[in-house]
């Protein structure tokens, strides 16, 4: 529970049980003192619904889960230079502006780049990348353990939180993968997006 959430709920609390000792102990009852009583309870009601409510706002960010795997940056021979570059320096950026642990970009039945915290497993594109190809958008696993299909996903590394993949037209795909669930956010779909689109521009032409 954050800070003032709890701070709120203890009010409530002390508020109400001063309001029932006063109650038990006062020695004549007067419609001052009721009216107080009801103020008081009301008082209380409100700080503990406050504490709730907020809560229910502000929840805690998921904790981040250790991955097993080991740090990589790999590219597949016989890119050219234009290419490396784009995609060292794409990669780069959305494993420091996003909460990215691992990106595969995987064009014409291989996989060009595997960088972050990643397994050796031989990547094979399943039922998600499909879908994202088919719909010609972007897919966002929020929690994957929520999803059968996220095994397709363990070469990359094993029980992945969290889940984004971009097609590269028919071609390919942009892979993201996030060390706790609910990791990613809007803004963090839009680099992908945008980037993955640069990407897929500068494939097109240079393969």
């Amino acid at each position: 529970m954050r800070p003032v959430a709890l701070i709120s709920l203890i009010a409530g609390l002390l508020t109400l049980s001063l309001a029932v000792f006063n109650a038990l102990t006062v020695d004549l009852v007067t419609p001052s003192f009721q009216r107080a009583e009801v103020l008081a309870g009301v008082a209380a009601v409100g700080l503990m619904l406050m504490a709730v409510l907020w809560t229910q706002a502000s929840p805690m960010a998921p904790s981040k889960q250790i991955l097993e795997g080991n740090q990589r940056f790999e590219l597949v021979d016989g890119l050219n230079d234009g290419l490396q570059k784009e995609l060292a320096w794409g990669s780069h950026l959305l494993l420091t502006a996003t909460p990215a642990a691992v990106i595969l970009v995987y064009w014409n039945n291989q996989v060009l780049l595997r960088r972050g915290i990643s397994g050796n497993g031989k990547f094979v594109p399943g039922e998600i990348c499909r879908q994202a190809r088919d719909r010609s958008e972007l897919i966002s696993l929020v929690n994957t353990s929520l999803f059968p299909g996220r095994i397709e996903f363990n070469p990359i590394i094993e029980n992945l939180p969290a889940v984004m993949v971009y097609p590269l037209a028919s071609n390919g795909w942009v892979i993201l993968g996030g060390c706790s669930e609910r990791c990613f956010s809007r803004s963090d779909e839009l680099w992908l997006i945008g980037w993955s689109q640069r990407l897929r521009t500068e494939l097109e032409e240079r393969t």
